[in-house]
């Protein structure tokens, strides 16, 4: 019997389980409950690296693997699939999961209540929204990874954080509202809201009704287009990101990445060259949007002072990037975006951890950061606020005790996190950002011949690609030269740094297997029949009373 279909599940049911055990230990037993968590993220992470290597085998028809955990027959029932992208962004995700805990377990999950249950469900809807292959199912593993979001957020107590928080989880509802209105108006043209169903479906809805399907999927794309970032609906972000806690900042950089993801998926699946009248709809909106967001949050980090909101407005930048990327429709330039999302939420996961570390590691700010000042983090005696304190008080914000470690490491880390983000040669970023220019160089999207010359959108996006490393360039030179003092040593919080930074050179150096495997996914999602074949192929497993009926009336 083959156990690999049934790994499809385990990424979601893992941290169900590991939650609800958790939750059965109450607050008396923190240690034990940071190890269990531990351990499941770490044996998450495996199960993912395996689903990983399963896409890879060729015995894996279109190196697509479905899994119908209610057995019902397609597209009726739940279904769950994984292929290239999706398992990479398993793993991605099992990588940040666990670093950031990793960095939590030194002083941030005893800040709270709940911090490793309210953890493992983020991680459990993080898994199940890569994982599901129909819209509802889609918006509840949403709606869990919001939830827990919305504990983690509020994790550590303080003003500016809760009120940032307040602001997310309003923006959070009311794109939770468009996604049901956006699903509902698709549901009533097409009758269906499994994803392949829909790409078969999309190219027959009539004329008549094709208003009403546009208006739905652009709907739809606003709830996820306001979670991955876009300018204008970004502006609850920076101040969201900045004010959570290190790790759930670290945490949030993958979040980030679900709205991209699933625009990339859908986009693909249901409005690709083979959608009919309905062929790249919307696929200017992402590139001029995701051009407009590079520039705005470029400008923003030319003005930002603290190296909490240069890494919020760096996650902006990349969504720009990856948006714009997405709207071409170029499987090279989709490629070379995949590269770049997976070195860029490493770097940026390993910028929120540090900037905690440079903080809480300076003896006194000597920078004016006028209407900042206020929101800076001040060493505590201890994680938990004294008795008798007004939370409300920012001054009580829980930041923890000053960690000492070496000049040596924190320079050489903030170092190699901005040229990461900048995409200075010889790491990672550069590789992305090179692979993404090459690529614009050679148009072949949007139904362009092969020696067609380059559009403007094409132009403004090289341009933009170089410009906004530049702004970056000049703000992490100058806030590098005001934030440093000399701290003393600790080592713990500085492992997973080390790891997401050495992961990140690491793609430097193995840059060109993981450029074959982004191209390789690149080509999936431009042949969507492979995605659709092998989901609406699926049967579901018959009962035993089926098989014995079936026997009998056989010959």
């Amino acid at each position: 019997m083959n156990l690999m279909p049934h790994l499809i599940v385990a990424p979601i049911l893992l941290p169900l389980l590991t939650a609800a055990v958790m939750l059965m230990l109450g607050e008396k037993h923190r240690p034990l409950k940071a190890k269990i968590n531990l351990f499941s993220s770490m044996l998450g992470l495996g199960i993912s690296v395996l689903l990983l290597c399963w896409t890879q085998q060729t015995g894996v028809p279109g190196s697509v693997g479905v899994y119908l955990p209610g057995n019902w027959q397609v597209p009726f029932g739940i279904v769950l699939v994984v292929d290239r992208l999706s398992a990479l962004m398993l793993v991605l995700t099992g990588i940040i999961g666990v670093s950031a805990l990793l960095f939590a377990m030194a002083r941030w999950d005893r800040a709270g209540a709940s911090f490793h249950a309210l953890f493992q469900i983020q991680l459990m809807g993080l898994y199940g929204a890569f994982l599901t292959a129909d819209l509802f199912n889609l918006f509840v593993f949403f709606e869990v990874l919001l939830a827990a979001s919305y504990g983690l957020m509020l994790h550590g107590s303080g003003r500016a954080r809760v009120s940032a928080g307040l602001h997310y989880v309003a923006i959070n509802l009311l794109a939770s509202s468009l996604f049901l209105i956006g699903a509902a108006l698709i549901y009533g043209v097409t009758g269906t809201l499994n994803m392949a169903d829909l790409a078969l479906k999309i190219p027959l809805v009539p004329e008549a009704d094709r208003g009403l399907l546009h208006a739905g999927a652009a709907i739809l794309a606003t709830a996820f287009l306001a979670k991955a970032g876009i300018w204008p609906l970004n502006f609850w972000l920076v101040p969201a990101y900045s004010s959570a806690s290190a790790p759930v900042a670290a945490m949030f950089a993958i979040m980030t990445k679900v709205g991209v993801y699933t625009l990339l998926r859908l986009w693909a699946l249901l409005f690709s060259g083979q959608a009919g009248a309905s062929a790249y709809f919307g696929g200017d909106w992402l590139i001029y949007g995701g051009m407009a967001t590079i520039v705005c949050a470029a400008l923003a980090i030319l003005a930002a002072q603290r190296l909490e909101r240069m890494a919020s407005l760096s996650i902006l930048v990349s969504a720009g990037i990856l948006l714009a990327a997405i709207g071409f429709a170029q499987p090279r330039l989709i490629a070379g975006a995949l590269f770049y999302l997976v070195s860029s939420t490493l770097a940026l996961s390993a910028l929120f951890l540090l900037a905690e570390l440079i903080e809480r590691s300076r003896s006194a700010n000597e920078v004016p950061l006028d209407d900042e000042v206020e929101a800076l983090p001040r060493p505590q005696e201890s994680l938990q606020p004294p008795p008798g304190t007004n939370l409300d008080d920012e001054r009580n914000a829980v930041v923890g005790q000053v960690i000492p470690w070496t000049m040596a490491f924190l320079g050489l880390s903030f170092i190699a996190c901005a040229l990461l983000i900048i995409g200075m040669p010889p790491l990672s970023g550069f590789i992305g950002k090179l692979s993404l220019i090459g690529a614009l160089l050679n148009p072949l999207g949007l139904g362009q011949a092969t020696d067609a010359p380059l559009s403007g959108a094409a132009w403004g996006l090289l341009a933009l690609l170089i410009l906004s490393g530049l702004a970056s360039l000049i703000a992490f030179s100058r806030l590098g030269i005001q934030r440093f003092w000399t701290p003393e040593e600790r080592r713990f919080e500085c492992v997973p740094i080390i790891a997401l930074l050495g992961l990140c050179m690491l793609l430097t150096l193995k840059a060109e297997p993981l450029l074959r495997f982004t191209q390789a996914a690149a080509d999936s999602l431009n042949d969507p029949q492979q995605y659709v074949m092998a989901v609406l192929g699926t049967r579901a497993v018959p009962s035993p009373e089926a098989q014995a009926a079936l026997q009998e009336v056989q010959p």
